[in-house]
């Protein structure tokens, strides 16, 4: 019995390649395929990755290498490693971060114990020289997470969190295939039909962020597309299986699905963009405590259109926080 298939799409990350893919043959959990992407990769990824592999040979009847004849974007590569898992249980991992050797141990041992159909853990957001230790919450039930997602007190990223196949498969649901921006919010359709979740309360999983400085330049106009079609395209899909319950919730999303425009320097409209996206949420700005008092006063002076404290503040989050300490 295959007890997990972790999925690995690669694009263009022969830097980071090698030392994930030896993370992922140092686990310690039998009964795992480890499911390889190659999204057209136009680097020498592919050759680092059967480099490493050769190194562990115990492993390489394990690895799975789907091929792609042209990039087709993150999604699209998970959909297609989707395709072919065959494990009880699915592990999204990106290919240039990496995991600690007892991480699937962990997490799968957990899901048998208490029949979890999701299990999340907290990680290690990892920089150059050092990293932070991210604490994710715990909650009894999937409602309760998914609210806490929607709010903001919960990551909903793919990488930390151990799905049953299943809910994958009995609900077709797919990642967007087409519109990588925001497209790990598809992890919130799986909470709407969870029956049981559980928490790990240890990091195993590196979030690699070396670049600090460059989040602004992420969003082109396709990008911009991208994220907004995610946010409408949750939305809706929570609607149509969970109702009219989480009706609050679903503006909290949406503030924070636009809060990153502000945590930038203003200039290319994001200002504007913001002021422009979802303003029937902003009433909510002050009610949403899932977030720190800083972040909704920072919202709620955008709302009040008080720019040059919006910018003082980001002046003090990018330049001194993540310029300097967290560099």
């Amino acid at each position: 019995m295959i007890k997990i298939s972790v999925i690995t799409p690669i694009y263009g990350v022969e830097k980071f390649i090698g030392r994930c893919v030896e993370s992922l043959m140092q686990q310690t959990l039998d009964g795992v395929e480890y499911i390889f992407v190659n999204d057209a990769t136009p680097d020498s990824s592919m050759e680092v990755l059967r480099g490493v592999v050769e190194r562990f040979p115990a492993k390489a009847s394990q690895v799975k290498i789907v091929e792609h004849e042209y990039n087709m974007g993150l999604p699209a590569a998970r959909n297609s490693g989707m395709a072919v898992a065959i494990g009880e249980y699915l592990f999204h991992c990106d290919s240039d971060d990496y995991v600690e050797p007892d991480m699937l141990e962990a997490l799968y041992s957990k899901a048998r114990e208490t029949g979890a159909d999701i299990v999340w853990s907290d990680w290690f957001l990892t920089f150059e020289k050092n990293e932070r230790y991210m604490t994710q919450p715990s909650y009894d039930t999937p409602m309760e997470a998914l609210k806490a997602m929607l709010g903001g007190a919960m990551k909903y990223n793919v990488w930390n969190k151990l799905v049953k196949r299943s809910i994958y498969v009995d609900n077709g649901i797919e990642f967007p295939a087409g519109y990588g921006m925001g497209e790990d919010m598809t992890m919130m359709f799986l909470f709407a039909h969870a029956r049981k979740v559980a928490y790990v309360p240890k990091a195993f999983y590196h979030y690699v962020k070396l670049n600090t400085g460059a989040f602004s330049q992420t969003y082109s106009d396709r990008h911009l597309e991208e994220l907004k079609h995610n946010v409408q395209r949750t939305v809706e899909y929570l609607h149509s299986v969970v109702g009219g319950d989480i009706e609050k919730d679903m503006a909290f999303f949406k503030l924070e699905a636009k809060f990153p425009f502000l945590i930038t320097d203003g200039s290319n409209g994001r200002y504007r963009l913001w002021q422009e996206w979802f303003p029937e949420a902003n009433k909510y700005i002050l009610g949403n405590k899932n977030i720190s008092a800083r972040s909704r006063m920072v919202q709620w002076l955008a709302w009040k259109r008080q720019w040059w404290l919006v910018r003082a503040y980001n002046f003090l989050l990018t330049k001194l926080i993540y310029g300097i300490i967290y560099k």
